[in-house]
């Protein structure tokens, strides 16, 4: 049992992510097909082999035509043209257009030797043999050329881009079938406390239902991590240590909640305290008992306070970020905003706050939500940010400047 008599200086919140940033390597580097990289990060550069479009092709269903053919073309004198070829998308021998004739073209196809435009359908009769144009066509009018939107050689994704749709579509377009990304963080969370109750069974006198597994297990995957949860352990330190051995040699991270404030029953605390973790407060509110190190040697640890409302802010504090490093993504912080706040504040000096807020874009204001309490679980689902509220304020008036986190 850890010794409480003479409590350990609150740490800095800086100082406790930076240690908990540090217990988490770079995840490998895995060569994955692109329809299993949404959501990774890329590990390389991706640089195309290929100009795109590969080839000038038509913008619009018409006609490819030679532009100086049209210079008379209007409404009231149209151009008559024979149709000597039809080139639908994925033809590859193209006949050359012969001066003073049309090919019929679809949008994507390559334009034939010879046509400098093409005239959209809807400017012209739609004939198949011949076809009537009301309009002059400019030359390159209707035209997409080979290397507009990428020449060869050309960076089209950097690393540590967290990787969405229009990523992969790029990286499909320039001919790559599988990126290098890096394998997603695998992360266990504990959930601890024999009062704990699955969702769904009745409960006796004394029990909840459990909540913090779940949450963590879900921010865990929004962070881009593999979540495995595993659940109702109870308060026994023998049952913890035999939870997590069959896990440890597939876990880059433990995540635990609640056991390790300084009263008795802390099965957490007293499991791990002569194993590699060290526990600490920090100068946070909500969220100040925490604790991390690397159990037995293995896996790196991170103990989070058991309250709902802490537990999440401190993952978004710490966890997050750590997980998004190891991941490689570049980005790995929440969205900052500086907001006016539209109501008057306080706080306590010495310790850096966070508070849930709603935050509108349109005014850029943000309004305090829920209180300061670390049990409102439900203020916490209805905010859209995080207040950052620096440990020296003590009251900050209506109309002062704020940072907000945005969480939604």
């Amino acid at each position: 049992m850890a010794d409480t008599t003479h409590p350990s200086p609150l740490v800095p919140v800086s100082e406790h992510r930076a240690k908990v940033a540090a217990l988490l390597e770079p995840t490998a580097i895995e060569h994955r097909s692109l329809d299993d990289c949404l959501g990774l990060a890329l590990a390389e550069d991706l640089t195309s082999t290929i100009p795109l479009p590969p080839f000038d092709n038509s913008a619009m269903d018409g006609y490819a035509v030679r532009s100086v053919d049209l210079t008379r073309a209007g409404p009231e004198q149209p151009v008559m043209l024979p149709v000597t070829a039809d080139i639908p998308a994925g033809r590859i021998e193209l006949p050359a257009l012969e001066p003073g004739t049309a090919h019929r073209i679809m949008t994507g196809s390559q334009v034939p030797p010879g046509a400098d435009a093409t005239v959209p359908v809807e400017r012209t009769d739609g004939g198949t043999e011949q076809v009537s144009v009301y309009e002059a066509a400019r030359p390159g009018a209707h035209l997409r050329r080979a290397g507009e939107d990428v020449s060869a050689g050309t960076r089209v994704l950097a690393v540590g881009t967290s990787l969405n749709a229009a990523h992969l579509g790029v990286a499909s377009a320039v001919g790559t079938a599988r990126l290098p990304v890096h394998r997603p963080p695998r992360v266990l969370v504990l959930s601890t406390g024999s009062e704990l109750v699955a969702p769904g069974e009745p409960l006796r006198a004394g029990q909840i239902y459990e909540s913090n597994g779940m949450m963590l297990a879900a921010a865990v995957r929004q962070a881009g991590g593999q979540a495995h949860l595993l659940r109702f352990v109870p308060d026994d330190v023998d049952a913890f240590h035999a939870a997590l051995a069959p896990h440890l040699d597939t876990t880059d991270l433990i995540i635990t909640s609640g056991g390790v404030s300084a009263g008795a029953y802390e099965v957490v605390k007293d499991a791990l305290t002569d194993n590699g973790v060290e526990f600490t407060s920090v100068a946070m509110q909500p969220g100040k008992p925490q604790g991390l190190g690397r159990y037995r040697g293995g896996p790196a640890v991170v103990t989070l306070p058991g309250n709902p409302v802490s537990s999440m802010v401190s993952f978004e504090v710490f966890v997050r970020p750590a997980l998004r490093r190891a991941a490689g993504h570049e980005v790995t912080l929440r969205p900052r905003r500086e907001a006016t706040l539209t109501e008057s504040l306080t706080s306590s000096p010495g310790k850096r706050q966070y508070r849930r807020g709603l935050f509108d874009a349109e005014t850029g204001t943000v309004t305090p939500h829920g209180g300061p309490g670390s049990h409102l679980l439900s203020a916490m689902a209805r905010a859209n940010c995080l207040l950052d509220i620096d440990e020296d304020a003590a009251e900050i008036p209506a109309g002062s400047p704020v940072t907000t986190w945005l969480v939604d």
